[in-house]
């Protein structure tokens, strides 16, 4: 989980939403898991490729035991309501308890639905899109589709890894197990499917039309800040900063950008100043202010 993902776990409870809000997240939850029992029912399931973490677990128990997929992805997260509920908030365990019914009802009507395809290369790289989709509409939504992350957020505070890493051995250990199962082949797979659906998470959750930050240190701030208003169409802020060695004043350049526009503002700091201090950043959301932009006359 990143630290982004995480942050919208915390950040979803103690507010007070509004009816329309509430269905409105309801509604996105409910595609988001729709999206995932597509990925796994359609497209990983029917080639014995597995995704990562309980659905994992659920996807080899469903296997060897032979009941539907759906009843273990539902129980085997019942533990993990209760921790999200403890360690997030209410809102998110509600939100999370909504995902994993309807994740759990989706992979059970999706069962006799013939997938999609048999090229095994073709299933991971969809199925891992479309679990990624859905999965990253859930967090954004302030819900969970696995309780892997939430058992990773508890042991982070036992042992000395971060999240992440957590959850990677988790899932490492899952797909050992599946080579054992399946093939080793379908491991491998799954390995793909998996970073695949990591992977497009992050597309989900922040967007296609990635932001960036841009602070600028130079002695021709105000010239370069009119430059990139007039050739960007970006507004900018200025802020006071001081030099660490120097002790002199410093007039920092802040401003908020998309990707395509990150190559003009470099051009735009070369043409005024080639010994200019820049860093870019990149921005999980941006809300409020100015940001649209404004016409280039």
């Amino acid at each position: 989980m990143t630290g982004f993902e995480q942050e919208v776990l915390k950040q979803i409870s103690h507010t007070k939403m509004t009816k329309w809000a509430v269905v409105r997240r309801s509604l996105f939850i409910i595609l988001g898991a729709v999206l995932m029992a597509v990925g796994l029912e359609l497209f990983l399931v029917p080639n014995k490729v597995l995704d990562g973490g309980i659905v994992g677990i659920s996807i080899i128990l469903s296997h060897l035991i032979g009941w539907k997929l759906g009843i273990f992805i539902f129980f085997l997260n019942i533990p993990f309501f209760f921790m999200g509920y403890k360690q997030i908030g209410k809102t998110f365990a509600l939100s999370t308890f909504l995902g994993i019914t309807v994740l759990s009802i989706g992979t059970t009507l999706l069962h006799s639905v013939p997938g999609f395809t048999d090229d095994l290369l073709l299933a991971t790289v969809f199925g891992g899109i479309s679990i990624g989709i859905g999965i990253g509409i859930v967090i954004r939504y302030g819900g969970s589709l696995d309780g892997t992350e939430i058992m990773a957020i508890l042991f982070n505070k036992k042992m000395p890894f971060s999240v992440g890493e957590i959850i990677m051995i988790i899932n490492i250990f899952i797909f050992i197990i599946a080579g054992f199962v399946f093939t080793w082949d379908r491991a491998m797979y799954s390995l793909i499917a998996y970073f695949i659906a990591f992977k497009t998470i992050d597309v989900a959750i922040q967007g296609l039309d990635e932001s960036k930050f841009a602070l600028v240190i130079s002695d021709r701030s105000k010239d370069m800040g009119d430059a990139i208003l007039a050739r960007l169409g970006r507004g900018v802020t200025y802020l006071n900063g001081e030099g660490g060695f120097t002790g002199d004043e410093k007039k920092v350049i802040f401003c908020v950008i998309t990707r395509l526009e990150e190559a003009k503002l470099k051009s735009i700091v070369e043409d005024y100043d080639k010994s200019a201090f820049l860093a870019v950043g990149t921005i999980a959301e941006v809300r409020g202010g100015r940001f649209k932009k404004r016409a280039i006359h």
